[in-house]
């Protein structure tokens, strides 16, 4: 049994192996044909899902919401999506002209999370637009910003931490919907958040090089929260598909 076959699982199988109801398996599931994200009132099948507008088209002054979705089915584990993750986001001067950097995974904002038997668990930012991390955070907002040390900048809805402001007290990554190994990895020194998702300026460099089309980015068309699973819980899931019951 190969782990890139077509598994289609319709709504009783995907309820049958989470052992959640219906309901609340819509609410926090990233299972079914490898690669669908449900929402709450939204739903990626496939990664066939169309964006309702392209960033260009969108009002300059309004923020645009999308994410990176993940194909499981197709995906091989070869983590060419860290390598061009962090050589696109740890850029270097050369003789004063900026280039890419060496691509080192250790930096990347996409992480690979390899399971035995062999499954494989790319994990990034979902973009929740409620942004509970942020919620979680203690330090009180600035009176003119009104941001707290973890906040939201500009068009897109990538996190940024002010480094000046935070404690280090990892309240975000505890909030995390993929908390415990999620998308917020604290540093291990200053235990302050790093690495999150940066969408690339809106051209995931993952979603343009991975070679066997295992991420998609989604633009748009996002209504509110997004519900994630640990990496462990989507291996476990995929594991029973895949191999069969632990």
């Amino acid at each position: 049994m190969t782990k890139h076959r077509d598994t289609r699982l319709t709504l009783p199988d995907i309820k049958a192996l989470s052992g959640k109801s219906r309901r609340e398996f819509l609410r926090t599931a990233v299972a079914g044909m490898g690669g669908v994200l449900i929402a709450d009132r939204f739903l990626v099948r496939g990664l066939q899902a169309q964006p309702s507008q392209t960033q260009s088209q969108a009002q300059p002054d309004k923020m645009v919401f999308s994410m990176v979705v993940v194909d499981f089915n197709k995906c091989t584990g070869c983590r060419t999506c860290e390598t061009v993750c962090s050589s696109f986001n740890n850029k270097v001067s050369v003789n004063g002209r900026e280039l890419p950097g060496l691509g080192n995974p250790a930096l990347s904002n996409i992480r690979v999370h390899p399971y035995n038997p062999d499954v494989d668990v790319p994990v990034t930012c979902l973009m929740c637009e409620d942004a509970p991390c942020i919620a979680a955070c203690p330090v009180e907002p600035d009176p003119q910003s009104q941001r707290r040390a973890l906040y939201r900048d500009g068009r897109l809805p990538v996190l940024r931490n002010d480094l000046d402001r935070c404690i280090g007290c990892g309240s975000c990554a505890e909030a995390c919907r993929m908390s415990r190994v999620g998308a917020i990895v604290p540093n291990r020194e200053t235990n302050k958040p790093e690495r999150t998702c940066t969408l690339c300026g809106g051209d995931p460099q993952c979603v343009k090089h991975c070679p066997y089309g295992a991420l998609s980015h989604i633009v748009q068309g996002l209504p509110g929260q997004h519900y994630g699973l640990s990496p462990d819980a989507v291996a476990g899931l995929l594991t029973d598909l895949w191999y069969g019951k632990r």
